[in-house]
């Protein structure tokens, strides 16, 4: 019994022994702190190009997909290739 009695009063000192300090910054805080900091760079005319043309080649896709139009060895990443060089020779 006495050996649980001095258990608990080691654990009640190890957890009294660190006290909690609000002064010091939580570890996220820091994070986020430095993430505001940094303002986004604005999306390139480019970029902005790929995301259309990606959009549009998605729809002809699922498109093409609902009706049956596609090959049984047609894939999305083979699609994609094939319909953004089509997009880009019609511009």
């Amino acid at each position: 019994m006495s050996k649980h009695i001095l258990a608990a009063a080691l654990a009640a000192c190890m957890v009294t022994a660190l006290p909690f300090n609000p002064i010091l910054p939580q570890a996220g805080f820091a994070q986020d702190a430095k993430n505001e900091a940094k303002p986004k760079k604005p999306i390139s005319a480019g970029l902005k190009a790929w995301h259309e043309r990606q959009k549009k080649c998605g729809a002809e896709w699922k498109a093409d997909k609902a009706a049956g139009k596609n090959e049984k060895t047609q894939t999305w990443p083979k699609f994609l290739s094939a319909c953004n060089k089509r997009l880009k020779a019609a511009i």
